[in-house]
């Protein structure tokens, strides 16, 4: 029996698990091929706040990966969802991020401003390769003056096509170091996503596949679901198996075609 046989549909991470930057991980094309090949339903549940849904389908795609937008479960409208809780629309907001968050805000009714002498009533912080100092100051300013703050995730790193690059989490410390505050932070590793794109899918038995032990794994596992860590990304063979608690994943495999094999050679039991 392969692995896959004991699961009805995968969620998948992104940055090192079917990409890295804009080249595709080996064999992952295929390994997703495959699963549609099977009738094996499959999502994307992202940490990525810096693309909407359509950008990063068509992005999946161009890498030859099947992908809908309905199929992408991303932080942002989760980092969105989590601050109308908190701060409800139309209030104003000052995006510290990518123009595919501020549309969000906007579509969600929120008045977004570009500056802290706006007197924004809150702060959505999410990944934007562009971010410079300029922009985690005025964040940092809005923040002093009482604003609320919130993350749409908090991972320290990247893969990127060169290596491991920082994070939305990383930005997020520097403007944490400044106003000595910590954001209200949605995406992984709370458990929303992968429940919501299990619902979605209607599945019952989802295996989460992710390269991050913070993230993903701790994500996967209180959603109470059966994950696999890919040594395709951030984390060695050697951080895996030192994990424990709620960072310890059910499997680890060296790459995705340990998906569709019995051979016990590329996993090891977690």
């Amino acid at each position: 029996m392969a692995l896959i046989d004991q699961f009805d549909g995968v969620l998948f991470d992104l940055d090192g698990v079917l990409y890295a930057g804009p080249e595709a991980i080996p064999g992952a094309p295929e390994a997703v091929s495959e699963l549609g090949a099977r009738g094996i339903r499959f999502a994307f549940v992202t940490n990525n706040a810096s693309r909407s849904a359509a950008q990063i389908a068509e992005h999946l795609v161009e890498l030859g990966i099947t992908a809908d937008p309905e199929q992408i479960f991303g932080s942002a409208p989760a980092g969105v969802t989590l601050m109308a809780r908190h701060v409800p629309a139309p209030a104003k907001v000052l995006v510290t991020g990518s123009d595919s968050l501020r549309s969000l805000c906007r579509e969600a009714g929120y008045t977004v401003v570009d500056s802290a002498d706006a007197c924004p009533a809150a702060v959505i912080q999410g990944f934007e390769p562009t971010l410079g100092w300029a922009d985690l100051a005025e964040a940092a300013y809005a923040i002093n003056r009482g604003a609320s703050w919130f993350a749409t995730n908090l991972d320290r790193s990247v893969p990127r096509e060169r290596g491991v690059a920082p994070a939305n989490g990383a930005l997020v410390e520097a403007v944490s170091f400044a106003t000595g505050a910590h954001p209200r932070a949605a995406g992984k590793p709370q458990p929303d996503m992968f429940q919501q794109a299990a619902k979605a899918l209607e599945l019952t038995q989802p295996l989460v596949i992710g390269d991050r032990l913070d993230t993903d794994v701790l994500g996967g596992n209180r959603a109470g679901f059966t994950t696999a860590l890919v040594l395709t990304g951030a984390t060695t063979q050697t951080e895996a198996e030192a994990a424990t608690g709620e960072e310890k994943p059910d499997i680890v495999i060296s790459s995705l075609a340990a998906l569709f094999t019995s051979e016990t050679s590329d996993r090891v039991a977690g």
